[in-house]
């Protein structure tokens, strides 16, 4: 009976191919993508490197054979069809850019297929539900204040986390109700703030609320004009707008089913419902491609089925 050999586990001790490390200097220089992201794809890369030299093979000479055999190593590894899809991407991009920088004229990759995932509906919360998230941040203190500011510009503006943790206080226009946002590939898009968003950011543009968690020295140069500081007078983290989130969540009794991607995902989600343009929901989201934006509208429809067999007599039975 034949076996299937699984790729070796990706080591921090790996060295990978020149080649391949030029790619990853060129995904975050070329194509701004995050320090967490070009990681992910050395990982990958660490992975199929690994791969590779152990079928006596090298950058130069793999073939569709040997990337076929990569991804049937993975499966039978048990890694989750996301973790596949994600793995094969990175090596799709780095035998693309082998092509194009002229180390090889074919491209073993070019005929195999990324597999394709089944797309679940986001979660979305109920417009009652972000009311009681809002409504659990009690209180007029420093931190209070961010908090609202924080969970309000989350779901007024549906901006991811890491965009909201790198606002800067010239990308917020309070008098013309206008965010800065810049996303994914260093895409900057113009948002713009709801009443309640821009009450919230207001408050905690106060003395009362940032001015009194500023430091009287800066501890890194760029936290003075951090939009959301944290105790200590640095930039909020990523892990810290994060903990807001599940902290108030928790106190509003929705903790389990609250990511701060859910209140994104809730912001695009009442907008169609509301009647919002698609086209108007993808520039605000920054999503490269309408088709992405589109699942929100699947959302939508479910709701209008649920809605329509709970209402109508004639819908079932």
């Amino acid at each position: 009976m034949s076996t299937v050999a699984s790729p070796p586990a990706p080591s921090s001790e790996a060295v990978l191919d020149v080649r391949a490390e030029e790619f990853l200097a060129w995904l975050a220089v070329e194509r701004g993508r995050s320090p967490r992201t070009v990681e992910a794809y050395r990982r990958d890369l660490v992975r199929y490197h690994g791969h590779v030299a152990g079928r006596g093979r090298s950058l130069d000479d793999v073939t569709i054979d040997d990337v076929v055999a990569f991804v049937r190593g993975l499966k039978h590894d048990g890694l989750a069809p996301a973790s596949v899809t994600r793995t094969l991407v990175s090596v799709r991009g780095l035998h693309r850019f082998l092509v194009a920088e002229g180390h090889r004229v074919d491209d073993p990759c070019a005929d195999v297929e990324i597999p394709s995932l089944p797309r679940g509906l986001p979660k979305a919360l109920s417009a009652a539900r972000v009311a009681s998230l809002m409504d659990a941040v009690v209180g007029d203190d420093p931190p209070a204040r961010r908090d609202r500011a924080v969970l309000e510009l989350l779901y007024g503006t549906g901006c991811r986390i890491s965009e909201a943790g790198s606002l800067s206080l010239p990308d917020v226009d309070l008098h013309d109700g206008l965010v800065r946002v810049t996303g994914k590939g260093a895409k900057e898009r113009i948002v713009p703030l709801g009443r309640c968003a821009a009450e919230a950011l207001e408050r905690w543009f106060e003395p009362a609320g940032r001015g009194a968690l500023e430091p009287d020295r800066w501890a890194r140069r760029g936290d003075a004009e951090a939009v959301f500081l944290n105790q200590r007078g640095g930039r909020l983290s990523r892990q810290g707008l994060w903990l807001i989130v599940r902290r108030h969540g928790d106190a509003a009794g929705i903790g389990s089913l609250l990511t701060p991607h859910v209140l994104r995902h809730s912001c695009a989600t009442h907008m169609l419902d509301g009647g919002a343009d698609i086209r108007i929901v993808q520039e605000m989201l920054g999503h490269a491609s309408v088709s992405t934006t589109q699942i929100y509208t699947r959302v939508s429809t479910e709701r209008l089925r649920a809605v329509y067999r709970a209402a109508h007599p004639r819908a079932v039975g």
